[in-house]
């Protein structure tokens, strides 16, 4: 496994945790639909959250949360809406981004952004 899925996979669990830590139910992890994937969605209380998770080991090409741009979002706003379909009970909804930064393996930062966008 390269480097980069090594990091990302590690920014994914530190992500997990850092979620449970917080309460939230983890319902599901790299879920898919067609060709999208959304990384976690979890229920905090009534609230159904799909979480969008970027890793990286530094900030040279900018801060990770960066990366999810429209495209991205519009992606991940597909897969939510397949959920939805399967699991209509849930009336609210949310998307987050969780950013984290880890170097050597050790987490130097986590970033958590609610209602990220719409």
């Amino acid at each position: 496994m390269n480097k980069n899925i090594q990091l990302g996979k590690k920014g994914e669990q530190v992500a997990k945790d850092y979620l449970i830590g917080k309460g939230h139910l983890i319902l599901e992890t790299n879920f898919r639909f067609e060709h999208n994937e959304v990384d976690i969605i979890s229920l905090e209380n009534d609230i159904l959250i799909f979480s969008e998770i970027k890793t990286r080991s530094n900030f040279n090409f900018g801060y990770p949360e960066e990366a999810v741009n429209q495209k991205k979002q519009e992606a991940l706003k597909k897969v939510a809406e397949f959920y939805l379909l399967e699991y209509p009970e849930f009336m609210q909804l949310r998307f987050d981004i969780i950013s984290c930064l880890i170097h050597n393996e050790m987490v130097l930062e986590i970033r958590h952004f609610e209602d990220a966008f719409y």
